[in-house]
């Protein structure tokens, strides 16, 4: 089975590795909502999360040596473990109180976000129809929150919170050099996220009970593969390739959310998310012509 999977293609691979990286986040999620339901404070979760995915990476640097773990831009490191603290503790205020699909889905909108920044920070060149994709998924999150109506869950501004975090923390990782690996990248933001949040956990410890220490050690696990799947997706395949392959993420939660936590999502959600879906496409696709045309 192993020597069926590396002779497929590296494009096969990353949409593989992608689509293993949608379940797993969509199953750490339901991992959070249970956690928020059995009452444990949300740095804790967050602190746990950061902690056991730091811990992972032990057999990775005994491999390669502290000499691997070497950078120069501890600064840009730190910021980016700032920016995925905010982006943690917003994502798992939003996932205890929405929908998991309705979540995901506006989780989506970092890309939109991105061609935001990336005119701000990046001083890039954004032509109209990236600006026009970039209005439609907006549209898309109007339509899904419909503010100034009844049913508007005010708690769905933590889920657009995450995507903002999201967006900034790799608009910082684009201005970082080709030398700093995945491994230095991961090692900082654990070590640094772990110190960063220990305080407020500590502040609010609770001491988990035999379940609890399951949901934890779940959201920590699986936290940490996923998001090592999804390294390897980007580096087994083609970003314009691979990136699509995310959006699975939206079915896995769904049908998660239904069989877990009976959630059904409405007309709106539906049709919002299509919009926000597809306008974050095009602005992908945009972007992998701009860079074969700079390429060529």
């Amino acid at each position: 089975m192993k020597a069926g999977f590396l002779n497929l293609s590296g494009n096969a691979q990353g949409c593989i590795w992608m689509a293993l990286c949608g379940l797993g986040f969509s199953v750490m999620a339901a991992f959070v909502k249970l956690a928020g339901q059995s009452h444990i404070n949300i740095f804790e979760i967050t602190f746990f999360r950061v902690l056991i995915g730091f811990l992972m990476l032990v057999p990775f640097i005994a491999k390669a040596g502290l000499g691997s773990l070497h950078t120069q831009y501890i600064k840009a490191h730190a910021l980016r473990a700032v920016l995925g603290f905010m982006a943690m503790i917003c994502a798992y205020l939003g996932i205890a109180k929405l929908e998991l699909a309705t979540y995901t889905a506006l989780s989506f909108t970092k890309p939109l976000f991105a061609v935001i920044l990336a005119v701000i920070i990046l001083k890039e060149d954004v032509r109209w129809r990236r600006w026009a994709a970039t209005i439609v998924g907006f549209i898309g999150v109007l339509v899904m929150m419909q503010p100034g109506s009844g049913s508007f869950n005010s708690w769905a501004l933590l889920a657009l919170g995450d995507a903002l975090s999201i967006a900034l923390l790799i608009t910082i990782l684009k201005r970082l050099p080709a030398s700093e690996t995945p491994l230095v990248m991961l090692f900082y933001y654990g070590l640094i996220g772990t110190v960063l949040i220990a305080p407020f956990a500590i502040y609010q410890w609770q001491w988990p009970t035999a379940t609890q220490w399951l949901y934890l050690l779940a959201i920590g696990s699986t936290g940490a593969l996923s998001q090592y799947w999804w390294i390897l997706a980007f580096k087994a395949g083609e970003a314009s390739v691979v990136a699509p392959f995310d959006y699975l993420r939206l079915l896995f939660a769904g049908m998660i959310g239904f069989a877990i936590f009976g959630e059904l999502p409405d007309h709106w959600t539906l049709i919002g998310s299509a919009m926000i879906i597809g306008s974050t496409i095009y602005i992908a696709q945009r972007e992998a012509r701009r860079k074969a045309a700079k390429a060529g």
